[in-house]
């Protein structure tokens, strides 16, 4: 029996690409086994998004390499993409791919059983034009379906590295898309997380088709979807269309994450984000006029180069004025490479400590709050585990919801009356047999 282990670091993006690499091993008849365990072929799937994600990455090689020291090593992403030497240095490594050539892995292996050569297909990743079509019809452990429908990012903020590891926008064929949600619809799957390094530049590099069209299609031609979830869309890319979509579509759920990262103008444009805090205000303002039941989370980096107590607190004040259901929140990390590395007045850690802490206790007050606001509430839940007493989901504002059910209830959807809450989860009782 040949075995195969994988080791994913990082985002959503490197779990589905992983999945999809997976998916290819298997038809080429490996088994899956868990990477603490001994295989034939061990796949590390790095992450360099920060200093600190490119010391994990060498780090998990090294101890593939300690496990199995006959078996065979590939190491393929962002960190490979970016130092793919840096890779080729560490002793035991055998196969090095970047952040393409990944559909050719299994190839890779059979040509190194053939010659035992070292084998490196890193391009020069700003010159791929083309999406690279990675597969994924099913899920072993997930409820929900995470799809990737592009690649790549022409932001460019100061402190990412992620458009020299991933490179420009790259978008997957609208075809592709649809046959690979209706797979996913049929293997059971009734929600689809749309994701991607900068999801909603969907149809950047397309010919009158864009990230709204492809909605409409997912909504209109994928037969038996429930649910479909944005992963992360910028304020600039929500318009007019999108917004009535999420109004009228009853698969499109009332959740949006939207990164600010600052509420601060200065540190926005240190950062080289293409807003200003008035200019998202307005935007979110018409959010949630036309959609009341909208729930916006948001991401938020603290401790930029360059912020002051002065910065921190207008961003502060800002975000909680804004009233985000919840906030996703980061001490800035310098990554090598990157402009922001570079800046002066580096903040030191302890200050950035401090608040992260005052954004994390500011976060959990919102979403206390949100979640009371559902008490008496019918939401729609879809049920992913078993918590102790309780089956445990997310509804579609993603507010967690814990209610009595039997195990079956397993990636379905009901109908449940919110009764109370356990701090910011929710707690109800079922009011319907499931929805679908």
């Amino acid at each position: 029996m040949k075995t195969v282990a994988f080791l994913t670091l990082g985002c959503k993006v490197n779990t589905y690409e992983s999945e999809a690499m997976m998916k290819l091993f298997t038809l080429d008849g490996y088994t899956n086994v868990d990477f603490k365990d001994k295989a034939d072929v061990y796949v590390i799937n790095t992450c360099t998004v920060t200093n600190t994600g490119d010391s994990k990455s060498r780090q998990m090689i090294r101890k593939a390499i300690k496990q199995n020291k006959d078996a065979i090593i590939c190491v393929v992403g962002c960190y490979s993409q970016i130092a793919k030497d840096d890779v080729l240095k560490i002793d035991g490594v055998d196969i090095v791919l970047g952040t393409s050539h990944r559909d050719e892995i299994v190839e890779c292996v059979h040509e190194y059983l053939e010659n035992g050569q070292v084998i490196e297909r890193v391009d020069d990743i700003a010159r791929v034009k083309e999406f690279e079509d990675l597969d994924v019809d099913r899920y072993l452990h997930n409820t929900r379906a995470f799809m990737k429908i592009q690649d790549g990012c022409n932001n460019f903020c100061t402190y990412c590295i992620i458009p020299y590891a991933r490179g420009r926008v790259r978008s997957r064929k609208p075809e592709s898309v649809i046959t690979q949600a209706q797979k996913l619809v049929d293997h059971g799957f009734v929600e689809i997380v749309l994701t991607g390094i900068h999801t909603a530049g969907y149809g950047l590099d397309l010919d009158h088709y864009d990230f709204y069209d492809l909605l409409v299609d997912l909504t209109t031609k994928v037969h038996g979807l429930k649910r479909l979830r944005i992963s992360s869309i910028e304020m600039s890319q929500i318009d007019h269309r999108i917004i009535d979509l999420i109004a009228f579509s009853p698969i499109v759920v009332d959740h949006l994450h939207i990164p600010i990262q600052s509420g601060c103008d200065k540190i926005l444009k240190r950062m080289n984000r293409h807003y200003t805090t008035s200019e998202f205000a307005e935007k979110l303002k018409e959010l949630k006029t036309k959609l009341p039941t909208l729930s916006v989370t948001t991401d938020v980096i603290v401790g930029f180069p360059g912020e002051t107590d002065e910065d921190f607190e207008i961003t502060y004040q800002w975000i909680k004025k804004m009233h985000f259901n919840q906030l996703h929140v980061f001490p800035y990390s310098p990554r090598t490479g990157t402009p922001a590395a570079k800046m002066k007045d580096q903040i030191d850690g302890h200050i950035k400590k401090e608040r992260v802490k005052r954004l994390l206790d500011l976060s959990h007050e919102l979403q206390y709050e949100f979640a009371t606001s559902q008490i008496g509430k019918i939401l729609e839940v879809l049920i992913e585990e078993r918590h102790g007493d309780y089956m445990i989901g997310h509804a579609s504002n993603y507010l967690k919801v814990k209610v009595k059910l039997d195990d079956d209830s397993v990636g379905h959807i009901y109908k449940v009356f919110i009764d109370k809450q356990d701090d910011v989860e929710l707690i109800g009782s079922v009011v319907d047999e499931k929805t679908e």
